[in-house]
């Protein structure tokens, strides 16, 4: 049962919650408390505490730019546990929670397990595997671009994602700009499939042409084009330089 959201505490809402208490004879009475309210959730969780002996509490709102750190505290002096914790609207984004990922959270170290596990759950191993190969070959082309695009929408948002990276969930107004991923998908999703194995054909025509089907500029393309150009050249040295780096080892030997 899931009663009325309140802001404040005040002497009429407690002696309501009780009756219903009563009423209900629940098994289980969860607080549930906004991540973002800081230390006022310590003084509401107290209260409500004292008033309805809760068995546990809901942590909301873990997306956002809160750490979180208030749980510890409604721990403390509620000395009930933190049983789930939401970090967006969907279902699939209620989850119980796991003490070690806030820790993360609140020391700034990010959420490694929860990113591996989100990971997991939208790339195959077999997909993993090929990209993999691919880049270690320098062979990536905008065809696995593309691919890899849709592996990390399946993520879930990417200011989640780099929110769980360590050491991003100290930048202050991180933010990803998603109306420019969906110009740079449009653009390669503009290419034709030859166009996006063979990107080196791409002349001033064919750019002119992916442009005006992605509703982008020609100097948006161009940038695209400049960026994935260097990604595949600092591959390329990566590879070099782990032969040369293998070479010497067997030197050694």
């Amino acid at each position: 049962f899931d009663t009325a959201g309140r802001q404040e505490i005040n002497e009429p809402l407690i002696q309501e919650l009780k009756e219903l208490k009563e009423f209900l004879d629940p098994q289980e009475t969860l607080l549930v408390v906004d991540a973002a309210t800081g230390q006022q959730a310590v003084s509401v969780a107290t209260h409500f505490n004292d008033a309805l002996a809760i068995t546990g509490i809901i942590l909301t709102k873990l997306d956002g730019d809160s750490r979180g750190g208030a749980a510890l505290s409604m721990r403390e002096v509620t000395r009930q546990p933190i049983k789930f914790a939401g970090t967006g609207e969907r279902l699939d984004q209620f989850e119980v929670f796991v003490p070690e990922r806030l820790a993360g959270r609140i020391l700034g170290m990010g959420d490694v397990i929860g990113l591996v596990e989100k990971a997991a759950e939208a790339v195959e191993a077999e997909d993993a595997a090929r990209l993999e190969r691919k880049l270690r070959t320098a062979s990536f082309d905008f065809n696995d671009f593309l691919a890899q695009f849709k592996m990390m929408r399946r993520m879930g948002p990417l200011e989640n994602i780099l929110g769980m990276l360590p050491g991003m969930s100290n930048v202050q107004g991180l933010s990803v700009d998603e109306k420019q991923l969906k110009r740079t998908e449009a653009i390669v999703l503009s290419m034709t499939k030859e166009e996006r194995t063979r990107p080196d054909i791409l002349n001033a025509r064919r750019r002119q042409r992916i442009a005006r089907g992605s509703g982008c500029t020609v100097t948006e393309v161009n940038e695209l084009l400049r960026r994935f150009d260097q990604m595949r050249k600092m591959m390329k040295s990566a590879g070099k330089m782990k032969k040369m780096l293998k070479g010497l080892q067997q030197l050694h030997r």
